[in-house]
């Protein structure tokens, strides 16, 4: 199981260079070419929605990456440590522009869940994890 990490500063200019890192780390891992899109598309969102939620709070840390190849697998594990309820619960407990906010936060995660079919997203008081997964298929072995 090979796993590359990446953490930047909260701040959206840093989100592109996590999609173009997450798509070369795909590729190689053996995901689908016709995939390729998904992977950075969702890999933005999910790093624009953790930028936002450190930003929105004032955190300082790091958002944090993972790039994880596994046996006919490939995730990418997306956290930040904006502290929270579990996502659907944060709407009921904010009000005024926090509404807002957990509206923007749960339309982020529909078009992840959108471009992704294996999703798991997790949060609590410590922060919160997307965890993403595609197939991958072996490198094809020249027969000589």
């Amino acid at each position: 199981m090979a796993t590359v990490e990446l953490r930047f500063s909260a701040l959206p200019e840093h989100v592109r260079t996590a999609r173009l890192v997450a798509a070369a780390v795909a590729r190689r891992a053996g995901v689908d070419e016709a995939v390729l899109d998904e992977v950075r598309l969702a890999v933005g969102e999910a790093c624009t929605r953790a930028v936002g939620l450190h930003q929105s709070v004032g955190i300082t840390a790091p958002v944090k990456v993972a790039l994880i190849e596994e046996e006919k697998q490939f995730s990418i594990e997306v956290g930040d440590e904006a502290p929270r309820a579990v996502p659907g619960e944060r709407a009921s407990a904010a009000g005024g522009d926090g509404e807002v906010d957990a509206e923007e936060d749960e339309m982020g995660l529909a078009v992840i869940s959108g471009l992704v079919d294996d999703v798991e997203v997790s949060a609590d008081e410590h922060g919160g994890l997307i965890r993403m997964t595609w197939p991958t298929t072996p490198p094809a072995t020249v027969l000589s």
